[in-house]
């Protein structure tokens, strides 16, 4: 029985990705964590997407851990804030930072971050896609991609709303105007649900919003789905095809959600929260609740997921370098 289990835990730290270090670099401290409470920086105000899934995740990892963990809005400068208070903490696995995609964004926008995102941070784990959706109001004479594109000339461009400049919606918008010469006009809003709002009333002729946001009014019938940015059709939008699909080959653009930790976190640290957090995912319950707020949940490993920070913040800055967006 012991070598059954043995194995098992085996196969459990290699399929969750434990970071693969030898335990006998573990210090005690490292194997009785957590002995007190922790805390989830969430860089957006509450009742937010980011917010949610971190309160849903903090309240399992309390029930598994048997400490309190408490999430602590820190909203401020798209994110900026919350993320230098977490780079600034003890590397101990007690506070750790809640981000989506505008993590890798912000590098390109802000000259002044205060902190490293490369260097200050090591990713725990991946935890939920969430892709964008271009939008139509139903009465638009534009059914599909290929009619907004062409729709979209120079002596007359096409505005999209988006949920606010530097947003991995309006990137997407930018991405697409990119790589199809297409001429797209940015129109900024504070939030998706501002933008949906004026989309919907025809003030806008096109939106790029979260596919969680657009989707009662698309099962409503007050909005027409053109394409979802994400590499593979949204399981919350089945029937609508990805950009890639209608003729924009490698166009992928999907928002993640993960949990990061201060640089120098011992790796067993890492890996425990890495196999707690993978567990609590993986359970039917929560996939599902996670599904019904327009998530696609996620695992992975601490390498693989800074793998994918790190090129998001080249492809971003790159981007927001192309087309001049910056704000300090």
């Amino acid at each position: 029985m012991k070598r059954a289990r043995l194995s098992s835990s085996l196969l459990l730290a290699l399929a969750l990705g434990a970071c693969g270090n030898p335990p006998s670099g573990d210090t005690p401290s490292d194997a009785t964590y957590p002995t007190h409470p922790i805390t989830i920086v969430v860089t957006f105000p509450p009742g937010g997407g980011t917010d949610l899934l971190a309160r849903r995740l903090g309240a399992s990892l309390q029930e598994q851990f048997g400490q309190p963990v408490v999430v602590e809005n820190r909203p401020g400068a798209s994110g900026n804030i919350g993320a230098r208070i977490v780079a600034e903490s003890p590397p101990d696995g007690y506070t750790l930072l809640m981000v989506n995609s505008s993590f890798a964004i912000n590098p390109g926008v802000y000259r002044n971050l205060g902190f490293a995102p490369k260097r200050d941070f090591t990713a725990v784990i991946n935890v939920a896609f969430v892709p964008s959706v271009f939008v139509v109001p139903t009465a638009s004479p534009l059914r599909s991609l290929d009619d907004a594109l062409a729709a979209a000339r120079p002596d007359k461009p096409l505005p999209f709303a988006s949920c606010g400049n530097g947003t991995p919606q309006h990137l997407a918008g930018e991405m697409l105007a990119r790589a199809t010469s297409a001429s797209l006009q940015h129109v900024p809003y504070k939030g998706c649900g501002p933008a949906l709002t004026d989309v919907v009333a025809g003030q806008v002729g096109m939106g790029v919003v979260t596919a969680s946001s657009a989707a009662p009014l698309i099962a409503a019938g007050k909005l027409r789905a053109l394409a979802v940015t994400s590499p593979q059709r949204s399981p919350l939008l089945p029937a609508v095809p990805t950009v890639a699909e209608q003729g924009v080959p490698d166009y992928a653009l999907d928002q993640w959600h993960g949990l990061l930790a201060p640089a120098a976190t011992p790796p067993a640290v890492v890996a425990k929260l890495n196999a707690a957090v993978a567990r609590i995912v993986q359970r039917p319950d929560v996939q599902a609740s996670l599904r019904e707020q327009g998530f696609t949940p996620t695992i992975s490993s601490p390498r693989a997921f800074q793998v994918m920070i790190n090129a998001d913040i080249d492809r971003y800055t790159a981007l927001t370098d192309a087309i001049g967006l910056r704000a300090d």
